[in-house]
């Protein structure tokens, strides 16, 4: 600490006679118990330009800096629409329309707000006067009367408001406190309300977690519907071009973090698909969101549209996008009142739309090759013979060749992605204390970890970080023009379809079923998933497919059971009738 440094320094303070010294930023000696800068400095050596060097001391600030050492008086609700805000903005970045910050975004999070009655009520959480004035000044919630109900439970229409709280002339939203006062701060935590809010446990109240601010981007999106599914948003978050991770260090330096903010908004793990879909219909729920614009044939979220995409990302052919449509028909999965989302809806229905598009690809491969270790490798000979013989005509898609080259690609990208993963710091660039107290050690340890890293930089001569890329929605790109990674886009199915009247059938007449066995209604999944019961060629398909949305591949396989379900409705009846005579049987 800084004190060790400083004890050197016998003399008394002429104001308050105490022998007890710290460092400014200048070097200075300051009294610890008055604040009082004296004008003897102590020689502080700059470690960033020689290296190997001790380091001496640590910043400490100057005197005026000390008076607000614990900052703005701030609740943990403001922490949360900081980093909406800046998860907004960022999305805005990416191409997003601005309504979705400054009307859905907005809107959804004012209802949050009055519905966990934190703000926008008459009665809010907090019920001591002082804190209460410090939320109705920072929220801009003193007119309540003039508050309108922004979502009343029968609603149908829902009014987005025009959002002007929640821009910002300056690089924070005007919603956010302007009181500052040194005193109020719990020593256990750095905002007014940490210790209370890491120990609620109210019935019928959804908690704001860290995860919880994607399902409510999420929510946004989906009502504007969007380019961006589920998968793409997480994918985003872990290139860091959303904040997520240490959304904390956007916080402005008056906001002080310690103790149980750390719990609070300190996040050691990658958003979890699973876990993130989960909360944002428990949020929708709660929030009682009205039936959500309807998702027609011309939407992305559709899965005709998404379909395609996924077609060009795993470098299938275009003929491809014919069969997944039919798919699509055939089990109703691309009516409207099935897509569109209805949180207050008595028999609600939730649709993971980028997966529900890739089970659909998944069930039309099975179509066409059966993915039984041998047929595909079968009609890849065939194709491959056809192929040599008429070498100007358009190619025959194989199974065989599109394998070695996806297989080729794919661990390669993954490879890639678990190093990434792997050498990703977690270690936030403004250090969390346990309390201010501990403020000075932990900034001093961190600015050692600093130094040190420069001078080891130095001594290897290391090359410079690389830039991060810019998003893309695709992870995979094809070209014709490149030998070792061939387009099959422009491939044809011929050898893989017969004509029958006036329509084409796959010349496969066999199909099996991901599952005949679904899982009661009281389990938590539909159907269990393990590799040994499968062939290679459906769990490599899996595995791609659960690799692009980041995805477990049991959640892939219970998607492509529940579109077989819909499609082979005879099959599986048949199945279940012969199941349940088996088991007479066995009683008799």
């Amino acid at each position: 600490m800084d004190l060790e440094e400083a004890k050197e320094f016998k003399e008394r303070c002429s104001q308050c006679a105490a022998v007890s010294w710290g460092l400014t930023d200048e070097g200075k000696y300051y009294c610890t118990s008055c604040h009082n800068v004296t004008e003897k400095s102590k020689e502080v050596i700059n470690s960033s330009v020689i290296p190997n060097t001790k380091i001496n001391t640590i910043n400490r600030g100057l005197r005026k800096k000390r008076k607000h050492e614990k900052g703005w008086d701030w609740y943990v609700c403001e922490g949360f629409q900081y980093i909406l805000y800046h998860q907004a903005e960022a999305l805005k970045n990416l191409g997003v329309g601005s309504e979705l910050k400054d009307e859905v975004l907005h809107s959804f999070w004012k209802r949050y707000l009055q519905k966990s009655k934190q703000a926008y009520c008459k009665n809010p959480v907090n019920t001591s006067g002082r804190k209460t004035k410090v939320l109705k000044d920072n929220l801009h919630c003193s007119d309540w009367a003039s508050e309108p109900e922004l979502l009343s439970g029968g609603d149908t229409d829902f009014a987005l408001e025009s959002g002007a709280e929640f821009q910002s002339d300056a690089q924070i939203p005007k919603d956010f406190p302007i009181t500052k006062a040194s005193q109020s701060a719990s020593v256990c935590s750095g905002s007014l309300d940490g210790v209370e809010y890491s120990l609620r446990k109210e019935k019928g109240i959804v908690k704001m977690t860290v995860p919880r601010t994607l399902a409510f981007c999420y929510l946004s999106l989906l009502w504007q519907r969007e380019t961006i599914t589920l998968s793409d948003l997480l994918r985003f978050v872990e290139e860091d071009h959303i904040p997520y991770i240490n959304a904390f260090e956007r916080f402005p330096e008056e906001m002080k973090l310690y103790g149980r903010d750390k719990g609070i908004f300190a996040v050691e793990s990658w958003p979890d698909y699973e876990e993130i879909y989960k909360n944002m219909i428990e949020v929708a729920t709660f929030l009682d969101l009205p039936r959500f614009p309807e998702i027609t044939e011309d939407c992305y979220l559709h899965p005709n549209i998404l379909c395609m995409k996924y077609l060009m990302e795993v470098n299938l052919p275009d003929e491809m996008h014919g069969l997944t449509c039919q798919v699509v028909k055939m089990t109703g999965i691309g009516e409207v009142d099935f897509l569109t989302f209805d949180p207050i809806a008595k028999m609600k229905k939730t649709v993971k739309y980028d997966v529900q598009a890739v089970a659909v690809i998944v069930v039309v491969l099975k179509l066409l090759f059966l993915l039984d270790d041998n047929l595909e490798w079968s009609y890849s000979d065939l194709a491959e013979t056809y192929n040599e013989e008429h070498k100007e005509d358009k190619p025959q898609f194989g199974f065989r060749k599109w394998y070695q080259v996806m297989k080729k690609t794919f661990d390669e990208k993954k490879q890639k992605w678990e190093e990434a993963r792997a050498k990703y710091s977690w270690k936030s660039g403004k250090p969390l204390y346990h309390s201010h107290i501990d403020k000075s050690v932990a900034y001093k340890r961190r600015e050692m970890v600093v130094n040190l890293q420069k001078q080891f930089s130095a001594l290897v001569d290391s090359t410079p970080v690389v830039e991060k890329k810019g998003p893309s929605s695709f992870q995979f790109n094809w070209t014709e023009e490149d030998i070792n990674r061939p387009c099959f886009h422009e491939h044809t199915l011929q050898g893989l379809l017969v004509k029958k009247g006036q329509s084409l059938k796959t010349k496969n007449s066999l199909y099996w079923l991901s599952t005949q066995k679904f899982c009661k209604s009281y389990c938590k999944h539909v159907t269990t998933y393990e590799e040994s019961n499968f062939s290679l060629s459906y769990q490599f398909i899996l595995n791609i497919f659960s690799f692009l949305l980041r995805i477990k591949t049991s959640i892939l396989h219970e998607e492509v059971s529940l579109i077989e379900k819909k499609l082979f409705k005879k099959k599986y009846s048949e199945s279940k009738k012969n199941s349940s005579r088996s088991k007479k049987i066995r009683r008799h």
